[in-house]
């Protein structure tokens, strides 16, 4: 199976925080495969709002996505866009 994975740094202001992780998590929620987000070691599911909270994850933060299954690339390419948009922050 094929594995996806980007390091993606956050440029919105509150980073992964509560509007923007339940983005992230609607988002993840779309697709068949499993996706993982880590933050340094600390690795979670990116279909968790709990756990995409609990990396606290911040403004100017990396952190890495990863997907793996039948739609992983689309999957990491509208997670990766929803990251590099910002959230739709102005």
């Amino acid at each position: 199976m094929c594995v996806h994975e980007e390091t993606v740094t956050l440029l919105n202001k509150v980073g992964l925080h509560a509007r923007p992780a339940a983005m992230f998590v609607q988002t993840a929620n779309k697709y068949k495969s499993n996706i993982k987000i880590s933050k340094e070691e600390k690795e979670v599911d990116a279909k968790s709002i709990l756990g995409v909270l609990s990396l606290a994850a911040f403004y100017n933060d990396e952190v890495k996505i990863r997907a793996e299954g039948e739609d992983a690339e689309e999957a990491l390419k509208q997670l990766v866009d929803l990251v590099n948009s910002k959230f739709g922050e102005e």
